[in-house]
């Protein structure tokens, strides 16, 4: 299994536009030790040829142009063969609109996320320009489903969805459409023919839903934040880890003790919120992650298991 670290930063990216921390003024100087990073997504390949892009940022095209395992061969071409979401978050799905070319898609997702996103967005028809522009694939709760491009092509990948607590997106809960539903976040256990297994679990409130992967090659988890009112004390927000729905990753019930058993063999943290220290090299954060056996991912970062 081929995995490609697209991008590693929660929504806003690093640095992000309307920020003046600390991490964000560095990336801007050019002080050694942070680098920039873009809204957090990956690809996966069972071959290293065929892709299957699990969520789509805003910085999709950006990415895209800095992976050349991604590049198209010819004049016309996707290496982008199935798209699946993990919710419905616009930093998770904004990205769909980069790729609307007139190339078809092979879109997965939890029939929560895809009626949030397709009835509730005008911009959904930019994707239905044709007859078979867009093929929706349900994916259903702990049900393995086998992954193919928009002509039915299988991919040598398996992905089974696992509800993970987290929280609706923001434009649906302010429009108070739909109740909340275990479909509207989850997490993709991807599984190659040879058997690897990869966990990738961008966001969560809590790491129970991790035992529900059981052992695993390797695990892609939430780094969001390092303490639950990183925000509030970095006066770059009032909420709290909590409250969005992003375990943190310090204290006894944070990620870093709640998943020190976790049966994987490589652990790495994602969706990094720009005012997260572990960003910075050799800081006490950083080293106390790496002192437990996790990696902080970064952009371009490349795993074979």
């Amino acid at each position: 299994m081929n995995i490609e670290i697209l991008g590693s930063s929660a929504g806003g990216g690093l640095p992000q536009w309307n920020c003046g921390c600390p991490n964000c003024v560095s990336v801007r100087s050019g002080a050694p030790g942070i680098s920039a990073r873009s809204q957090d997504s990956i690809a996966v390949s069972a071959d290293g040829s065929r892709w299957l892009l699990c969520n789509a940022s805003p910085d999709i095209a950006a990415q895209l142009a800095a992976s050349p395992r991604l590049h198209p061969r010819t004049t016309r071409e996707s290496r982008i063969d199935a798209i699946v979401l993990t919710n419905g978050d616009v930093d998770h799905c904004l990205g769909l609109f980069n790729l609307r070319e007139s190339q078809p898609l092979a879109i997965y997702a939890t029939e929560t996320v895809w009626r949030g996103l397709a009835e509730h967005n005008v911009l959904v028809r930019t994707l239905q320009r044709f007859a078979g522009h867009t093929v929706w694939r349900q994916l259903v709760l702990d049900a393995p489903t086998e992954v193919a491009d928009p002509g039915g092509v299988p991919l040598g990948l398996t992905i089974t969805a696992r509800a993970v607590h987290g929280k609706r997106p923001v434009h649906l809960e302010l429009a108070q459409v739909a109740e909340v539903s275990p479909e509207d976040n989850v997490g993709l256990e991807i599984t190659a023919a040879d058997g690897k297994r990869l966990a990738y679990v961008p966001g969560a409130a809590q790491a129970e839903a991790v035992r529900a992967f059981g052992r695993l090659d390797c695990l892609v988890f939430d780094g969001t934040f390092w303490t639950d009112d990183e925000m509030i004390r970095m006066s770059t927000g009032t909420g709290r880890a909590s409250a969005m729905a992003h375990l943190p990753i310090s204290g006894e019930a944070g990620s870093l003790a709640a998943l020190a058993d976790a049966p994987a063999r490589r652990r790495i943290y994602t969706h990094i919120n720009n005012t997260n220290p572990i960003l910075r090299d050799g800081s006490s954060e950083r080293r106390a992650v790496e002192a437990a056996g996790w990696e902080v991912a970064y952009d371009g970062m490349r795993l074979t298991l």
